[in-house]
């Protein structure tokens, strides 16, 4: 399971996201950054969260 933590990318914010692959987590990220903090997601950000997903088991 691939996971990405809001609060590592920087936000003040619990949200955890989960997912079977990294494309998964990055789609999953954008809703969130959008809905939840008004952030739309460059390719350049996306890049840099690529880095913070971690392999959990």
């Amino acid at each position: 399971m691939k996971t990405l933590h809001c609060r590592d990318a920087g936000f003040d914010c619990e949200g955890v996201i989960k997912a079977a692959t990294d494309e998964e987590v990055l789609a999953q990220a954008a809703v969130h950054a959008h809905d939840v903090h008004g952030v739309e997601v460059s390719p350049e950000l996306a890049n840099q969260l690529r880095t913070l997903i971690k392999e959990e088991a």
